[in-house]
């Protein structure tokens, strides 16, 4: 894997060489626009609006938009007048707990691998960060723009998780969201009781994108049977009405999550006696 970025974490009077590499990867399915009839790719054309006719490259600027139809022309200088110098260098400005991070601040991860001659900082960072529940918030430049990111220990790696900016997140003060309702004790217990039934532990792999999966395989069964629709059951509908009782709904779910842990046991011990 090839590193994106090289530069160095920064903090006091430390300084770690390190280099970036994506800790995520997307795995969409890609789909090209096509004309019904021959299914020949369609292209993307740039159109000004005002004549409808086609714009070559050499003649697209960019415009900020600072009234209604009205812009104003930024040129490459003007984007280099305000550039944000690119030190290089993760310059960690404070270190935070946490706990106190609201999770909707955190957006991408990258993994740092330090140079040989870091190693011994980078480890002194990593485990001070693990021991005190902290993060390094620290701001970044990479390629062009300047992000705000985290510097946060997992396993033996060093993360650098960027972040939004406060301005980026929305309130959700302008949605209909319920204060409190009249819950009844009972209702509270059976739904701790249930959350506690169908508790386990984190295990990632155990999750899958099942859409995709259904995606990949109608694409393969439409290849087989050179384009047609294959037949497939059709989902059973939803019960349709407003009015839940919500008590009897808990003891249900209760009820069938106490089956399958009882029948998830049974399985397990089962296994297990026939290793034995």
């Amino acid at each position: 894997m090839r590193p994106i970025w090289k530069g160095s974490i920064s903090f006091g009077l430390i300084n770690i060489p390190v280099s970036l590499f994506p800790a995520t990867r997307r795995e969409e399915l890609k789909f090209r626009l096509l004309r019904a009839g021959d299914l020949s790719p369609v292209n993307y054309k740039r159109v000004a609006e005002a004549d409808g006719k086609e714009v070559p490259w050499d003649q697209v600027v960019k415009g900020y938009e600072y009234e209604k139809d009205k812009f104003i022309v930024l040129k490459e200088e003007d984007f280099q007048r305000v550039d944000v110098e690119a030190t290089q260098t993760v310059d960690i400005i404070d270190f935070v707990a946490l706990s106190e991070i609201n999770p909707m601040f955190f957006h991408k991860p990258f993994y740092m691998e330090p140079t040989k001659a870091g190693s011994k900082a980078y480890v002194l960072l990593r485990e001070t960060l693990r021991d005190t529940g902290k993060v390094g918030v620290a701001k970044v430049v990479i390629k062009t723009r300047q992000y705000l990111a985290a510097v946060k220990p997992t396993g033996n790696a060093l993360l650098l998780e960027l972040m939004h900016f406060a301005n980026e997140l929305i309130e959700p003060d302008q949605l209909h969201l319920p204060a409190k309702a009249d819950v009844r004790k009972s209702e509270l217990e059976m739904a701790k009781a249930l959350v506690n039934q169908l508790t386990d532990k984190w295990e990632p792999s155990r999750y899958k994108d099942e859409y995709r999966s259904a995606l990949l395989d109608l694409i393969d069964k439409k290849v087989a049977s050179g384009g047609r629709m294959p037949k497939t059951a059709k989902a059973p509908k939803e019960p349709t009405g407003n009015m839940i009782d919500l008590a009897e709904v808990l003891r249900r779910s209760l009820g069938e999550a106490t089956a399958e842990k009882r029948v998830a046991k049974r399985s397990g011990k089962t296994r297990r006696r026939k290793a034995a």
